[in-house]
C-alpha cells in the first residue's frame, strides 16, 4: 500500500461503510526527551480534519499492534485482557477502531462528537476518542478489579496518544466530564461495556 501524504486530501469517507488505514507506520520526528517536554494539556482546537495517515498513526500509538506474534500491543493491559476499545467520534460518524485488521469499522452513521463531553469544544474538534472496558474480557477478576484495571489500561493508552500529539504537533486532553450513561446508550454499548474516559485530539487553534 503505498503511504498518504500529509498534503493529500483530509479524512473523506461516507458511513457506514468502514475506513482502512494505513499500516505504513513511520518514526516519530523528535527524541523521546523532547516528546515529554511538548506534552500537555490542550483545549483550544482547529476544525481541521486529521489525514488518514495521520489517525492511522494516532491509533497505533494508542493501543496498536507493535508485535505480530500474540497480536500485542503498544500499550499494557492488566493480565493481557485487551479489555479496552477505542471508538473514534468523527464528523462522519462514529467507528471502532480495529488493530488487527486495521481498519476502522463503522458503528453509527451520525456525527456524535457532541455527545461525548459537556465541554463546548468536543463537537467541534474533529476526533474525540472514547475508551470502552469490555469487562467480559475480565471475567475472573471481580468487579472491583476489573474497574481498577480498566482505568489504569486506560491510562497507558491515554498517554500514549499525549506522546504521539506532542511529537506531531496536535492538541489533546483527556476528559472525565462525559455523560456516561446517555453516551453508552447513544452508542449502542451492551450491558458488560464501561465508558472509562474520553480524549479529544485535533490540530492546534492558531
Amino acid at each position: 500500500m503505498n503511504k498518504p501524504l500529509e498534503t493529500q486530501a483530509a479524512l473523506q469517507l461516507i458511513a457506514p461503510s468502514s475506513l482502512e488505514l494505513d499500516a505504513d507506520i513511520t518514526p516519530l520526528s523528535m527524541s523521546l526527551m523532547e516528546v515529554l517536554r511538548k506534552r500537555k494539556s490542550s483545549r483550544e482546537f482547529s476544525t481541521r480534519t486529521l489525514s488518514i495517515y495521520k489517525l492511522s498513526r494516532l491509533l497505533w500509538c494508542a493501543f496498536g499492534i507493535n508485535r505480530e506474534e500474540g497480536g500485542l500491543r503498544t500499550a499494557p493491559s492488566a493480565k493481557d485482557a485487551q479489555e479496552i476499545d477505542i471508538y473514534v467520534a468523527l464528523a462522519t460518524g462514529l467507528y471502532r477502531y480495529d488493530p488487527h485488521q486495521l481498519l476502522l469499522q463503522p458503528v453509527l452513521a451520525d456525527d456524535i462528537r457532541a455527545d461525548t463531553g459537556w465541554q463546548d469544544f468536543v463537537g467541534d474538534a474533529p476526533v474525540n476518542l472514547i475508551y470502552v472496558a469490555n469487562l467480559e474480557r475480565m471475567s475472573a477478576a471481580s468487579r472491583v478489579e476489573q474497574k481498577f484495571y480498566a482505568a489504569l489500561d486506560t491510562g497507558f493508552i491515554s498517554q500514549n496518544v499525549y506522546l504521539f500529539c506532542a511529537a506531531e504537533g496536535l492538541a489533546t486532553v483527556t476528559r472525565g466530564w462525559v455523560d456516561r450513561p446517555a453516551l453508552a446508550e447513544r452508542m449502542g454499548l451492551g450491558p458488560g461495556q464501561r465508558i472509562v474516559l474520553a480524549q479529544t485530539v485535533g490540530y492546534p487553534r492558531a
